[in-house]
């Protein structure tokens, strides 16, 4: 499951600021609350030993050992893999930005690195900037279901690319899913009980506290905005600044912390199909207007262009192009949106490429950075061993077909992609130890700053107006653009807000809204050329980066 890129795992979808803001709490050797509300022993911050990544490299690299449960903390360790760029002055260092690229399974390890140029400058000269591999995850004590790259390749190739059509290969979906959980109980199931949201907020307030910060200044982005939220709920006191950049909404995560079955998944309950679908909408109306030289796809008008694509997708249905199913195409369009540039520009020239017959090149990855593992593995169950075990979804497999032409319905081809995304948890064979379902609103230390995106194929705006009210003390800055996350769709706008909100705790003004950059179809100037965001909730068929949410 992956929300991308900014939840990872099945799709490979991944900003942040002179004086420091004034501590009013500082806490030490404080019990941990636990997420049902039972105290947890004391555990002691891990030593980080940072040493160079790699010879010449700018990060440092290091390994954190940390409780598989923290009500055990003498139990079995787990090791998280962590890296830092050091602030690069010029000006005071502020303190540690601690970064979350999404997912859920986002290597932080790779992606902060791969996106770090799109931090706001200031950010970069004032903090150091440290990302992890959540537990579970990369390079950290991951879940691994397959004894073999071979094996996992083999497993990978027994089920429809996107989601599946027809009903065999829904049937094939179904079991492909079935065997996973079945091989991920066998391999480790301990691990798999604990890889919670809440397990990783405390892993982060023990990074907090190993590089030697009072408080948390924290970028979340994707997933890594309930994340935050959590956190930000467990360690209300910790709060020095916080940045949730594309929301989910809380209740929509937790479906409204019931005991009840759950009537819709995940991405349903977030509106992800439906917001995916208005974004596409868009893309389709946009390149309309403009010509082939700017948008390959554009058929004159929005109208005919609209037109284009549906015909494409039934020509898909029944006639593929090399592997480029129907269901693998809308996969990769709903990935394909998540980066307006050059992603917008990319995704026309791969639908043209189908228009016209022919097999798309495939869309260069970025290069990998300077760290240990560049490419470590993320198989499709280290994010649904995060979502899976944290959010509800209904458990009866054939529930999803009806599920699928419902949302269809309301979102088109959208809507079958984001249904099937979360299929995997129908069969998911274990479910978090430790939850956190709320409240969602404790009084922070200092105001939190939530972003939302207006046109985001994954987390739909209402998502951030909803995390902007859940939250106890929150703003909402409203980015006016197109794809997921406004670190990787840059407005210098939202970085200069972001900017002086880390530095010294300047909020925007209530109601500020910001425009996108560079609008979509016009001369782009890529600052970056990774993933949006970093784990599950990005797109089934789309390649990992290392990943994409």
């Amino acid at each position: 499951m992956h929300i991308s890129g900014p939840i990872s795992g099945r799709r490979s979808c991944a900003a942040a600021i002179a004086a420091v803001v004034a501590c009013s709490t500082t806490l030490t050797g404080t019990d941990l609350a636990a997420a049902d509300g039972m105290p947890t022993p004391p555990v002691p911050a891990p030593k980080l030993d940072w040493k160079p990544c790699v010879q010449g490299s700018p990060f440092d690299c290091a390994t954190a050992k940390v409780p598989l449960d923290y009500r055990n903390p003498r139990g079995r360790t787990i090791d998280l893999a962590v890296v830092k760029r050091k602030a690069t002055g010029p000006g005071r260092r502020v303190g540690t930005l601690l970064f979350n690229p999404g997912g859920p399974g986002g290597p932080g390890t790779v992606q902060m690195p791969q996106n770090y140029e799109a931090f706001p400058r200031e950010v970069r000269e004032r903090f150091d900037i440290v990302s992890w591999d959540p537990r579970g995850i990369g390079s950290s004590t991951a879940v691994n279901c397959f004894a073999s790259p071979s094996e996992a390749a083999a497993w990978n190739a027994s089920k429809a690319a996107g989601f599946p059509v027809g009903a065999q290969e829904r049937t094939a979906f179904i079991a492909a899913y079935k065997d996973l959980g079945r091989r991920c109980q066998q391999r480790d199931p301990e691990l798999l009980r604990h890889v919670s949201t809440a397990d990783t907020a405390r892993d982060l307030d023990q990074l907090r506290q190993a590089v030697g910060d009072p408080q948390l200044t924290y970028l979340g982005i994707s997933y890594g905005s309930i994340l935050g939220a959590t956190y930000a709920n467990l360690f209300p006191g910790n709060v020095r600044a916080m940045v949730l950049d594309s929301n989910i909404d809380p209740q929509a995560w937790t479906n409204h912390a019931s005991d009840a079955a759950p009537r819709l998944t995940t991405f349903l309950r977030m509106g992800s199909d439906r917001t995916a679908a208005t974004t596409l909408n868009r893309f389709l109306t946009l390149c309309g207007t403009t010509t082939t030289a700017r948008c390959a796809f554009s058929a004159g008008s929005p109208k005919a262009t609209q037109d284009k694509f549906g015909l494409l997708m039934r020509r898909l249905r029944e006639h593929p192009v090399g592997a480029w199913t129907y269901g693998r195409t809308v996969g990769d369009v709903v990935n394909g949106l998540y980066v307006l540039h050059p992603g917008w520009k990319n995704l026309a020239g791969r639908l043209q490429a189908l228009w016209q017959g022919r097999v798309p090149e495939p869309s260069p990855l970025p290069a990998a950075p300077p760290v240990p593992h560049p490419n470590p593995y993320l198989g499709e169950e280290q994010a649904s061993a995060v979502a899976c075990g944290d959010s509800p979804n209904p458990r009866d497999p054939g529930a999803y077909h009806s599920l699928e032409e419902a949302s269809a319905t309301r979102a088109g081809d959208a809507g079958r992609f984001w249904t099937w995304s979360a299929e995997v948890c129908a069969t998911w064979p274990a479910i978090a130890a430790n939850r956190y379902r709320g409240p969602w609103n404790k009084p922070t230390a200092h105001p939190v700053l939530v972003v939302g995106t207006v046109y985001d194929p994954s987390t739909p705006y209402a998502g951030a107006q909803a995390m902007a009210k859940e939250l106890g003390n929150a703003r909402l800055l409203t980015h006016r653009g197109y794809g997921h996350t406004a670190l990787i769709n840059p407005s210098s706008c939202v970085k200069n807000h972001e900017s002086r909100y880390l530095i010294d705790g300047t909020l925007p003004p209530a109601g500020a809204t910001c425009p996108q950059d560079t609008p979509p179809f016009s001369a782009p100037k890529p600052k970056t050329g990774v993933d949006a965001g970093g784990g599950a909730m990005a797109g089934r068929a789309s390649s990992r980066t290392a990943e994409r949410h």
